[in-house]
């Protein structure tokens, strides 16, 4: 995402604003200049310590993360969150319309600011506004355990055009539009709820392909020590998170080393995951379990000169991450829920096409929508994941090359590039059509 956003600006030019990286207890009324990239500029609002327990850890990552990862049973509701979060997007409004001209456009990220296109609105705000979710959309049912105040569809209904990872993200979100009694869906494919209309789409989103194809070839020495690794890699990369599936990922790789003949080649996991949102309980006990099975998983099976899974709580160097991918047999991306994944992808274009790995992808992760040629596995059958890895690793050259070629030519389709221009057109021709004037029967007539 920051190489495609910082591409698209560089382009067209325009401001990236974001949260500056230290907390402050008195976080400004203005954005402030945080570097200039020459064909644009770069702004930063302030958290105070109190915004980033009850913004952030609170109402973001303990409320919204849980519910959009079909989660509800961690939800953490407390009535400091919701106020923390709406005073975080009102005052981020309020510094935005400062430096925002009338007719700007507008391109907001994620789930931290659902409403901020309400609050530009509620201060005057015309131009265009479009809003991407790079984590799944949550399913109606799931939506229950948001408090009363959250109304996701008043709060789209703001956006022009809001953009979604996969066609299954965009099925949820008419499911929780036509669950709206004041919701209407309107003859050239927009959604009126409320004084306006909203599009929904979805953008798939990609890496940098190229970028990543050069790093996993390598060079350095660091990059070799891939390459010095013995016997066949599984390996999997994920921020720890409890959507991402690592304790029945290595459940499944322990199945799998109760079943293999021990006259078959050795075979590790190396399972990177850097630390996430530790500050948050939840996390903090998934830690606690991964190192318990890890534990169990190599005193079981190990050997003097062994350790069947690697676990490494920590960021790599990307390229080293690159060549690690390279020389894996098998990638494994077995998330619970996961908007897109660009795991998955990286791992497919990191490989090397006359020998390629093969990509254990969980059906549940959007990548999975087009990277069909991967072998799918339910993330909660710890047995089927065991008969993936051990097909994986039998699988012939010749089927690895189909199954790589089938998946890279997605890869290439879904390049960053492409989805940040593509969206950025379809914000720019749709928007203009979308804002809704009563009476209903001037649009049944148009």
């Amino acid at each position: 995402m920051v190489f495609a956003l910082h591409e698209t600006l560089r382009k067209i030019g325009g401001v990236w604003i974001g949260s500056h990286p230290e907390t402050t207890d008195d976080p400004a009324e203005s954005l402030s200049e945080y570097g200039d990239q020459g064909e644009y500029a770069r702004l930063s609002f302030s958290l105070s310590p109190e915004d980033y327990k009850n913004f952030y850890l609170g109402f973001s990552n303990s409320v919204l993360w849980p519910v959009c990862h079909r989660r509800g049973d961690l939800v953490k509701l407390d009535r400091g969150f919701e106020r923390g979060y709406s005073a975080v997007n009102a005052r981020l409004a309020r510094q935005v319309m400062k430096v925002a001209a009338p007719d700007d456009m507008i391109w907001v990220h994620d789930y931290h600011f659902f409403p901020l296109a309400t609050e530009l609105r509620k201060l005057g705000f015309t131009g265009k506004i479009g809003f991407f979710l790079h984590v799944p959309f949550p399913a109606l049912g799931d939506m229950g355990a948001l408090p009363r105040e959250a109304n996701l569809a008043h709060w789209l209904a703001d956006y022009d055009l809001v953009g979604l990872q996969t066609r299954a993200d965009v099925a949820r979100c008419l499911e929780m539009f036509r669950a709206e009694t004041d919701a209407e869906f309107l003859m050239n494919g927009t959604i009126k709820c409320g004084a306006r209309a909203v599009a929904i789409r979805s953008f798939p989103i990609g890496i940098d392909v190229e970028t990543f194809v050069q790093a996993a070839q390598g060079g350095s020495e660091q990059d070799r020590l891939a390459d010095d690794m013995a016997g066949d890699i599984v390996i999997g990369v994920d921020r720890l998170d409890y959507s991402k599936g690592l304790p029945n990922r290595f459940r499944a790789f322990g199945r799998y080393l109760e079943t293999r003949d021990e006259r078959e080649r050795r075979v590790s996991m190396v399972q990177i995951a850097p630390p996430s949102r530790e500050e948050v309980a939840a996390y903090r006990e998934l830690r606690y379990e991964l190192e318990e099975l890890v534990g169990r998983v190599n005193g079981e099976h190990g050997e003097i000169d062994w350790t069947p899974l690697r676990y490494i709580h920590r960021n790599l160097d990307r390229n080293l991450l690159a060549r690690l991918y390279r020389r894996a047999r098998v990638g494994i991306v077995t998330p619970f829920a996961d908007g897109m994944n660009l795991v998955a992808k990286e791992y497919v274009a990191a490989q090397d096409p006359e020998d390629p790995g093969v990509l254990i992808l969980s059906h549940m992760a959007g990548a999975a929508e087009d990277l069909t040629d991967a072998i799918l596995v339910n993330p909660y059958d710890i047995e089927e994941m065991s008969e993936a890895l051990k097909t994986a690793l039998a699988l012939p050259l010749e089927e690895r090359k189909r199954r790589h070629a089938k998946c890279m030519a997605q890869v290439r389709a879904t390049d960053v590039s492409r989805w940040s221009q593509t969206y950025v057109q379809a914000l720019k021709t749709c928007a203009a059509t979308l804002v809704v004037k009563p009476p209903a029967r001037e649009w049944s007539e148009a």
